[in-house]
């Protein structure tokens, strides 16, 4: 019986978040907004309504809380203007094949965001 509601207790507890990081490097001559988006779940990031904002020339480190293998993408748009964007865009909704990654526990992916 012990053992029963163990097992039922460790099923019911959630999943163990990683930490992971995105290390984001503006190399664009304007400054640029960037999101991260899960692509399994309705999250984020920063979320709230707000962005990361990188200057011109300059670089982020971007931690997050994510689960183990969620893919996460990121957005990134010249600041003012949603039309000069990267990534799957400010909305989420483009197409992309090298912009998004696997969250993995204490890693660091780099983003070069390039003109």
């Amino acid at each position: 019986m012990i053992r029963l509601t163990l097992a039922a207790l460790l099923l019911a507890a959630p999943a163990h978040a990683a930490d992971m990081a995105f290390f984001v490097k503006n190399l664009r001559q304007q400054s640029v907004a960037v999101e991260l988006f899960s692509r399994d779940r309705e999250t984020v990031w920063p979320g709230d309504g707000k962005v990361f904002l990188i200057q011109p020339g300059s670089q982020k480190s971007v931690p997050i809380s994510c689960n183990p293998g969620e893919n996460i993408c990121y957005a990134a748009w010249v600041n003012g203007n949603d039309q000069i964007s990267a990534g799957v865009g400010p909305d989420n909704d483009l197409p992309c094949d090298n912009c998004c990654f696997i969250c993995v526990e204490k890693t660091t992916e780099t983003i070069d965001l390039v003109p």
